[in-house]
């Protein structure tokens, strides 16, 4: 083990970890075939299926890496009243995660389909709408009603429409006094405001701060952006540079594990579901900083949507 880092608390006291996972879930299916000749009909690729996967996407993943890790995960969305909230529902039965839908019959479920020839992803297809905003602002009871039996509440925002009332979301754990992690979108971080810890990438914090110079520049205008909307920290993840965690006591960076990319996808989720889950367990999050830069660097070597386990990040 690294000299100086905190120890991974043990199974037991993850598994007396709640987290709830709040935002925009999706079905991530994947069409895997061979690929032996070009189109006469357009010059693309044909593909021959030979093997069909689902996995579930966005917070749904989000989730998965919870409970992944050893930690009690429950996930509360808006979803279609169609086959693909069913699907998605179904797969998250199989992991012991609590899912809290509710059904929107006017809303189709984001499905994204992504078809794999030659180990190369060749397309991806995305289905979806806007939920109801009545439906929406019934979120917020509903998580008044789940929050006093939670660790930390994580809230993954996909840009889907299913966060329209976060603010709400974040005053209200804030006052129950429970850990709130946000993975970010968009240029506004103001709806964000009081939440313990954003994990945006560098391309989403330059939307909101815009470009800097150096790191000199970098830490300033993170510092500023934390202080203005109240933050505990902002934790930015920097793929090949690592990872810095911004806080009141500066700030604490850490290089990337050194290992072959194969896939990003999901990165993001592996990152933030780690980091809420062990602060749930009691950990600080720059203790829990190195973990989620070890699982991150893990994931990155799995194809799709993936998780790590708690043997895995152990090891």
């Amino acid at each position: 083990m690294t000299t100086g880092l905190t120890p991974l608390p043990p199974h037991s006291r993850l598994a007396d970890a709640h987290v709830l996972v709040v935002g925009d879930v999706m079905l991530d299916r994947y069409w895997y075939g061979a690929v032996d000749r070009i189109s006469p009909e357009a010059p693309v690729p044909v593909v021959r299926v030979t093997r069909e996967e689902e996995r579930s996407g966005g917070a749904a993943n989000v989730a998965h890496n919870v409970a992944a890790l050893g930690a009690q995960a429950a996930l509360l969305s808006v979803v279609g009243d169609d086959d693909a909230s069913q699907r998605l529902e179904a797969l998250l039965a199989t992991t012991g995660i609590q899912t809290h839908f509710a059904r929107d019959p006017e809303l189709k479920t984001t499905v994204k389909l992504r078809v794999i020839g030659r180990q190369q992803q060749l397309i991806r297809l995305d289905f979806e709408n806007t939920p109801r905003l009545e439906l929406l602002a019934s979120q917020t009871a509903r998580l008044a009603e789940l929050a006093p039996g939670c660790s930390a509440v994580l809230f993954s925002d996909y840009g889907k429409g299913g966060l329209d009332h976060v603010a709400d979301m974040i005053a209200l754990a804030r006052g129950l006094a429970i850990p709130t992690l946000i993975d970010p979108k968009g240029s506004d971080y103001s709806s964000y405001r009081g939440a313990t810890l954003i994990t945006p990438n560098r391309a989403e914090l330059q939307q909101v701060v815009g470009t800097w110079r150096d790191e000199a520049d970098l830490r300033a205008k993170a510092q500023a952006l934390r202080e203005s909307l109240h933050l505990d920290a902002i934790l930015l993840t920097r793929s090949e540079e690592g990872m810095t965690l911004y806080d009141a006591a500066g700030e604490f960076s850490i290089g990337a594990q050194a290992r072959e990319v194969f896939d990003v996808t999901g990165a993001g989720d592996t990152v933030i579901a780690t980091m809420g889950a062990l602060i749930a367990a009691g950990l600080t999050p720059r203790q829990a900083l190195p973990w989620a830069n070890k699982a991150g660097g893990i994931v990155v070597g799995k194809f799709g949507t993936a998780s790590v386990s708690y043997q895995e990040l152990s090891a």
